[in-house]
């Protein structure tokens, strides 16, 4: 059986530049919900739960506010840098969405095949 980062998430070209957008993965830990951010050909991905309240980030099913480079949460307003993922104002200021590291290759957006002790910190 293959694992999880040996299927793709999704093409690349799937993804709008720019925007980001709700995609489903199977994790270690299950199957959760990701926010995928296209930046040119880097992409970024952190697990679709907001640090403050545990809820979804999408403002309507996959569905995201991106506003001067910060992704905002639809349930109480949260920011977070696109770049890093750390909150930089609303309820969980200095807190940080957790990353899920992504790599592109042959233009297939895959789970990158490091640990799942690396699912906190920065991807992209």
């Amino acid at each position: 059986m293959d694992s999880p980062a040996a299927r793709p998430l999704c093409r690349l070209d799937d993804l709008v530049d720019g925007e980001a957008t709700a995609l489903d993965a199977l994790l270690p830990d299950g199957e959760e919900s990701l926010i995928v951010l296209r930046q040119g050909d880097a992409v970024r991905a952190w697990l679709n739960i907001c640090p403050h309240a545990g809820r979804r980030l999408d403002w309507a099913p996959g569905k995201f506010l991106i506003s001067r480079g910060t992704l905002v949460c639809a349930a109480h307003g949260a920011s977070f840098r696109t770049d890093d993922g750390e909150c930089v104002g609303g309820p969980c200021r200095g807190d940080r969405l957790r990353a899920v590291p992504l790599s592109v290759e042959n233009g297939e957006v895959r789970l990158a095949t490091e640990p799942a002790a690396r699912l906190s910190g920065t991807a992209g």
